[in-house]
């Protein structure tokens, strides 16, 4: 599955590093886009393995503000 993300309070790539480590961290995920510009994240992912609600509380504990679109 396919989801995107609003990501917001990113200012540089460091944080955009900080977002991809801790969605990748978690199980089931298979690729990470984060958009600095955009404020936003593409996340491909085995929703067998992880829900959309759980990439969000994970990109929240990583310091920014997530919602799924």
């Amino acid at each position: 599955m396919k989801q995107t993300f609003s990501i917001k309070g990113m200012s540089c790539q460091h944080c955009v590093a900080r977002v991809e480590e801790g969605i990748k961290s978690l199980a089931g995920i298979q690729k990470v886009k984060i958009n600095l510009k955009k404020e936003n994240g593409v996340v491909k992912f085995d929703e067998s393995q992880v829900t959309p609600q759980q990439i969000a509380e994970k990109i929240t504990e990583t310091g920014f503000t997530a919602e799924v679109m």
